[in-house]
């Protein structure tokens, strides 16, 4: 189908052939060329517009089997692009001309080479980057292959593998650089030279040049190790042989000024200080068995000291029969300082317990201590302030000593496991020996307690019998009247004294005026007394038994409750009681009514 503007081209091509035949008539007529020859002219012309036309027609049918040849050829490679870049397949679009085809599909075709070169030239780049790290890590390569256009997700992958080989580089090489500064100090400090040519490199050798590989790496840190034993080792030695020769200097009372000459080699371990202290601790021993009675002696103090520490029992002391040789021979002398390091390596392996068993040991005795001063009453004269202190103290050290001795007592039981014996103190064992000292200060309380009951019964008795007034301290309890006041009750005078409560005693005294016989017997135990005066106090101790209320079974009653401060609780928790209880009271008011 021809559209109208093709249709007019046509008609017009039509009518300039039909105006060019008729010139060529009019010219060949003019020119007066025969008929037969403008037959033959006009057949050439038509033969020549017929063969342009045609040419004209094969041509344009190569150019559309050229187009058609160039889509297909452009289609055939976009296939193959889009499954090299592994995208979807190509798709042609509908409604297109050939030509709008062809060009479409070149341009296509371009812009898929040109990401296939980009792929390819970062994949270039990534294995270049990859053969470097490999290199300089002795890894195997990224597996890839190099001849494929690779895709996205491959060249992303082998990115990331890039970034954490590279990562994995830098940690290889801080790793590498702080080892080998550390083997760089422990050579210097051995004074040791490269020997082998791992060594060699690891010394001398670029660092950035140096194979960051696994191998490598492990040979680096088993050379560090290496070398730290030695440093150790060397340590330990020079260690040893300065305990030795500060040893040798307390047995053998060296001089400072000899000591002193020593303080450089006593600090640092190069090869001059080991030999230094190697030919010091070889005079000294010379000078040991010169002079092996003090050296021996010296040891022997040592031990006691280490006897003490590690709480032996006399028969675990005992048990060291040379302690008391006189024999002071060098074999004698071997004995003591193997009894030395046995003791040393036993307590430092017991040093936990030791400790523990040392800070109860003190915790008890200070304790002991301040309930000593509790049951001191002359504590009361101090005006200090220290009283509620010590009396805070106690309490603490009471709370604490059985917290610290459960403590003790798991720790033990876990050494006692591991080591399959039992854990002794002082000969015994240490749970035991903590119960001896509670009973035992318990049973010293209970006989301290008899012994002030019973001098406080025999007071009362003495003064029931000799009316003994004592005479008034000082300082009186609060609450306490006066000394010297006289109170009127009943018709009953009452002499209240500070003693009288303290010591649960009363003084009475008639408001009238006692015979002459009876004021002479109110003399001291100490002095005579008339048969007549004796007489008197019987009567007045008739009297006393006849009046059971206020008379002697009240003065016995007060053994039971005799106040007997210890500490300023008991104080204050026994004058409550003395409050509360009618004996105490009228020991508080000091007055007995008689009837």
């Amino acid at each position: 189908m021809f559209d109208p503007l093709s249709e007019v081209h046509a008609a017009e091509s039509v009518a300039y052939l039909h105006r060019a035949l008729a010139r060529l008539q009019d010219i060949w007529e003019e020119i007066g060329i025969p008929e037969e020859q403008r037959l033959q002219r006009t057949n050439d012309v038509h033969k020549h517009i017929k063969g342009l036309l045609d040419l004209m027609i094969v041509e344009e049918e190569d150019l559309k089997k050229r187009l058609l040849l160039n889509i297909e050829s452009c289609v055939r490679e976009l296939n193959q692009l889009y499954q090299e870049l592994q995208l979807p397949p190509f798709e042609e679009e509908d409604g297109c001309t050939v030509l709008q085809m062809e060009k479409n599909s070149r341009t296509r075709l371009e812009v898929m080479k040109g990401h296939k070169k980009q792929r390819m030239e970062e994949l270039k780049s990534l294995l270049a980057k990859d053969s470097e790290l490999c290199n300089i890590m002795c890894t195997q390569p990224f597996c890839i292959d190099q001849d494929v256009t690779p895709s996205l997700k491959q060249l992303e992958a082998f990115q990331n593998y890039l970034v954490d080989l590279n990562k994995e580089k830098e940690r290889r090489h801080e790793e590498f650089v702080c080892v080998k500064r550390e083997i760089v100090s422990c050579m210097d400090e051995l004074e040791q030279e490269p020997e082998t040519s791992f060594e060699v490199d690891v010394m001398c050798e670029d660092e950035e040049a140096f194979c960051l590989s696994t191998d490598n790496i492990d040979a680096l840190k088993t050379l560090l190790n290496q070398l730290k034993d030695r440093k150790a080792e060397k340590e330990r030695h020079c260690s040893a042989l300065r305990t030795k020769v500060q040893e040798l200097w307390e047995r053998l009372k060296v001089p400072q000024e000899e000591r002193d000459i020593m303080s450089e080699h006593m600090v640092s371990s190069k090869r001059k200080n080991v030999e230094a202290l190697q030919e010091e601790a070889q005079r000294l021993e010379v000078l040991k068995m010169q002079s092996m009675k003090s050296v021996i002696e010296s040891i022997r103090a040592e031990i006691t000291v280490l006897w003490e520490k590690c709480f032996y029992s006399k028969d675990q002391q005992q048990a060291f029969l040379h302690y008391h040789s006189d024999d002071f021979t060098e074999n004698l002398l071997d004995l003591h300082e193997h009894e030395v390091r046995t003791l040393k390596k036993y307590f430092e392996d017991h040093k936990e317990l030791f400790d523990g068993v040392t800070k109860w040991q003190n915790n008890w005795t200070v304790y002991l201590e301040l309930d000593r001063k509790a049951s001191d009453p002359s504590r009361f004269n101090n005006r200090g302030g220290n009283l509620l202190k010590e009396e805070k103290q106690r309490n603490d050290l009471a709370k604490s000593l059985p917290k610290l001795e459960k403590s003790l007592k798991a720790q033990i039981d876990v050494w006692e496991q591991e080591h399959g014996r039992e854990f002794y103190v002082n000969g015994q064992k240490f749970l035991e020996y903590v119960q001896q000292q509670w009973e035992q200060h318990h049973a010293e309380k209970e006989k301290e307690k008899a012994d002030r009951q019973m001098k406080k019964s025999k007071m009362i008795q003495e003064e029931m019998l000799y009316g003994t007034v004592k005479t008034p301290s000082k300082r009186r309890v609060a609450g306490t009247p006066t000394p010297g006041k006289v109170r009127k009750l009943n018709g009953t005078t009452t002499l209240s004294t500070p003693n009288s409560f303290l010591g649960g005693t009363m003084c009475q005294t008639s408001s009238l005026k006692p015979p002459l016989s009876a004021s002479k017997s109110l003399r001291t135990p100490g002095h005579a007394r008339t048969p007549r005066a004796l007489d008197r106090n019987k009567e007045n101790i008739s009297h006393l038994n006849r009046n059971t209320t206020s008379g002697a079974l009240r003065s016995q009653d007060t053994q039971d409750h005799t106040f007997t401060i210890n500490s300023y609780s008991e104080f204050a928790r026994d004058l409550s009681k003395a409050s509360k209880s009618s004996v105490s009271t009228g020991i508080l008011n000091s007055t007995v009514s008689h009837q």
